[in-house]
C-alpha cells in the first residue's frame, strides 16, 4: 500500500500574494499624497491663526488632487507605482459604501423621490443632446454612443462598461476618456466657484454635482470642496445615476445588436446584473443597518472616518491618473464634443436643481 501525500496548491496564494505586492508602491504613493494634502490643509490653518493672517481655506480635497496633478505632469507615475495607483477606484466604492453609515435611509428617502426624478431627466436630456452633437461633429457613430452614455450615466465606468457591450473600437474608448477626464478635472476648479458665487444651498449643490459630473471621484472631490454635507448629497445623487448604468448599457447593445453590429443580449436579467454597479447595494446595506441602529456611536464614528481616509486614497489617485499631456494626444474634435455637451449638460441641470429648489425647498 503506496502512502502519497497530496501537495497543497500554491500558485494561486502565490499569486495573489505578488499582486498584492505590486500594488503595494502605489497604495503607498496614494497615502503619502493624500495626507500631504491633508498636511498642507491643516499647516496653513495653523500658520494663519498662529500669525493673526486670513488664508485662503483650501481644502485637503483640492491639495491631495493638486499634489497628484504636479507629480503626473511633470516626472509623471513611474511604472512600479501605477498598478497600486490605479486601485483608487476600489478606494472609491469603500468610501461610498462606508459612507451609507452617514446616511439614515430616512434621508435618503426624503432625498430620492425628486433626485430621481431629475436622475431620469438628466439622462434622458443628455443622451439626446450628445447624440445629436456628435452627428453634427460628424463623430463615428459608436464613437457617439460612447461619448453619450459617458456624459450621462457615470463617465469611465459606463464608457467601459459600453464598449464591451457595442463592440466598439479601443481607440474610439479612448477618445471617449479622454474627453470625460479632462472635464472632470475642469468641474473640479468651476463648479464650486459657480456654487458659490449663485449662493446655492449646499443640498442645492449637491444635487447639481451629482447629476452633472460624470465620474463619481470627481463628483465626490467636486462636492466636498463645497462642503462636507454637499459632498454627501452629490454622491448620494450620483450613486442613483450610477444605478442606472445596466439599463442604459442594456439599451445600447441591443440597439447595434439590431444592426449587425455587436453580439445579441442573450439573458437580459443576467446583463443587468453583470453591469450593475455592486457598491450600491453595499451602501444601502450600510445605511440600513444604521437606520436601524445596528451600529453603536462609536462605530458610526469609526466607519465615517473610514470613509473619509477611502475617499482621501482617492482624491490623491485622481491627480495622479490625469495627465493633460496624455488628453492632448486623443484629438480636438472629440473633446470640442465634449466640452460643448459638458457645459451645456451642466446649465440644464443646473436649471432644473435651481426650479426644484424654488419649487420643493431641496
Amino acid at each position: 500500500m503506496s502512502n502519497t501525500r497530496t501537495v497543497p496548491d500554491t500558485s494561486a496564494s502565490s499569486g495573489a500574494l505578488v499582486d498584492l505586492l505590486r500594488t503595494l508602491p502605489g497604495v503607498l504613493l496614494l497615502f503619502v499624497v493624500g495626507y500631504a494634502g491633508k498636511f498642507l490643509e491643516q499647516f496653513i490653518a495653523r500658520y494663519g491663526k498662529a500669525h493673526h493672517l486670513v488664508l485662503p481655506n483650501i481644502e485637503y480635497v483640492l491639495w491631495a488632487i493638486l499634489i497628484g496633478l504636479l507629480i503626473s505632469n511633470t516626472v509623471g507615475v513611474p511604472k512600479i507605482f501605477r498598478s497600486g495607483v490605479a486601485t483608487y477606484e476600489f478606494w472609491l466604492k469603500l468610501g461610498i459604501v462606508l459612507l451609507g453609515a452617514r446616511f439614515l435611509m430616512g434621508d435618503i428617502l426624503k432625498l430620492g423621490g425628486i433626485a430621481l426624478a431629475l436622475v431620469f431627466v438628466e439622462i434622458i436630456l443628455a443622451l439626446a443632446f450628445m447624440t445629436w452633437l456628435g452627428k453634427r461633429f460628424r463623430l463615428a457613430p459608436k464613437l457617439i454612443s460612447l461619448l453619450s452614455v459617458g456624459a450621462s450615466v457615470c463617465g469611465v465606468s459606463a464608457i467601459i462598461a459600453t464598449q464591451g457591450a457595442i463592440d466598439a473600437d479601443e481607440e474610439d474608448s479612448s477618445y471617449a476618456i479622454a474627453a470625460i477626464l479632462a472635464l472632470g478635472a475642469v468641474s473640479l476648479f468651476l463648479f464650486p466657484l459657480i456654487g458659490h458665487a449663485l449662493h446655492l444651498s449646499d443640498q442645492a449643490y449637491g444635487v447639481w454635482t451629482g447629476l452633472a459630473v460624470d465620474n463619481t471621484a470627481e463628483t465626490a472631490a467636486a462636492g466636498a470642496l463645497y462642503s462636507d454635507a454637499a459632498g454627501k448629497v452629490a454622491v448620494l445623487v450620483k450613486t442613483c445615476r450610477n444605478a442606472m448604468i445596466g439599463f442604459v448599457v442594456l439599451g445600447y447593445a441591443i440597439y447595434w445588436a439590431s444592426k449587425g453590429q455587436a453580439s445579441g443580449v442573450e439573458n437580459k436579467a443576467a446583463f443587468l446584473w453583470k453591469k450593475f454597479p455592486k457598491f450600491v447595494l453595499g451602501f444601502l446595506l450600510i445605511s440600513t443597518l444604521a437606520s436601524v441602529n445596528f451600529f453603536s456611536k462609536t462605530n458610526l464614528l469609526a466607519l465615517g472616518n473610514l470613509s473619509r481616509w477611502a475617499f482621501l486614497l482617492t482624491f490623491a489617485g485622481v491627480g495622479l491618473r490625469t495627465s493633460f499631456r496624455d488628453l492632448s494626444k486623443q484629438g480636438v474634435r472629440p473633446l470640442m464634443v465634449g466640452v460643448i455637451g459638458e457645459v451645456v449638460i451642466a446649465v440644464m441641470t443646473l436649471a432644473l436643481v435651481w426650479g426644484a429648489d424654488r419649487a420643493f425647498h431641496l
